[in-house]
């Protein structure tokens, strides 16, 4: 099972619990109040809807990630090509088009 991080809304403590997908959270162990709320604590490193394996993935630079960039455009501009033809691409995705020195 998952486990949730909560805030409690009465007390302000924060906690987590462990329960199903489509389960509801218990109330807080610290005050049993049942006015509580799920809080985000990390979420993936996605620039441009890539998801960014460069570094640690969760602190990549700025470096990084435009290395990265540069290394994953050339692969999807194939997969576009492949699939729509080279005037499409060329046509609605000009930021995909191949640099002079490719």
């Amino acid at each position: 099972m998952p486990l949730y991080d909560y805030r409690c809304e009465t007390c302000g403590k924060p906690f987590q619990a462990k329960h199903g997908f489509n389960e509801s959270a218990s109330a807080c162990p610290n005050c049993a109040s049942v006015d509580i709320h799920r809080i985000i604590t990390s979420a993936p490193t996605v620039a441009r809807g890539m998801v960014t394996l460069a570094g640690d993935s969760r602190h990549a630079s700025k470096e990084q990630l435009v290395d990265k960039w540069a290394e994953e455009t050339p692969k999807l501009r194939k997969k576009l090509v492949d699939k729509l033809g080279e005037d499409f691409v060329n046509q609605n995705a000009p930021h995909l088009k191949p640099s002079q020195d490719e």
